[in-house]
């Protein structure tokens, strides 16, 4: 039995990648014993994934008020909410081991408002699901709302920011018809 494609877009082989892509590809195999598809189906444009690469990692890695689990919330509340199964499936294993928590990510994906965190979390991401799906009607009262639970200006833009570059992820991954590595579905179920 042959496995199912992980894109609708021809994934170009590991050993014709260009070397900085194999290299970083490598690294992520290493950490995580395989390369996520997400890699391998972007790969389909080199030059985009590497902006792409670049943009999460500006988000994603920096130091920030939001804790790496906070992050991995809005990227599982938004990826919920937009259909996209990659992404909840991807982010939700990484939520999971973040937060040492193998419920959170069923929780968030399902209904965050009845998921076991707290109010000043159910805020951020009330403020990530509107900046999903209405940001045309964000206005200062929902800035003053997060501000009210303590985040700063720098915690208000990481959380739309995470959200519009998931928004822009979750949109390609549909496109691309994205498979989520088995390995995903049992990562952090442990705890």
């Amino acid at each position: 039995m042959t496995s199912p494609a992980i894109s609708r877009f021809e994934v170009p082989e590991f050993k014709n990648l260009p070397e900085d892509i194999q290299s970083r590809m490598t690294e992520i195999q290493e950490k995580a014993g395989f390369i996520p598809n997400v890699f391998l189906a972007l790969s389909y444009r080199p030059d985009e994934l590497r902006a792409f690469m670049a943009y999460h990692d500006a988000l994603i890695l920096r130091d920030s008020g939001l804790s790496k689990a906070e992050k991995e919330m809005i990227i599982v509340a938004t990826s919920a909410k937009n259909d996209c199964l990659y992404c909840a499936v991807a982010h939700g294993a990484i939520l999971r081991i973040y937060a040492k928590d193998s419920k959170i990510s069923d929780q968030i994906a399902t209904d965050y408002t009845k998921a076991d965190i707290t109010d000043k979390q159910k805020a951020m991401l009330d403020f990530a699901i509107k900046t999903a799906t209405n940001a045309a009607e964000i206005s200062e009262a929902d800035l003053k709302q997060l501000r009210a639970f303590g985040f700063s200006e720098d915690d208000i833009w990481d959380i739309g920011a995470i959200t519009a570059l998931f928004a822009l992820s979750n949109r390609m991954a549909s496109l691309a018809a994205m498979r989520p590595n088995d390995e995903f579905y049992t990562m952090g179920r442990n705890f």
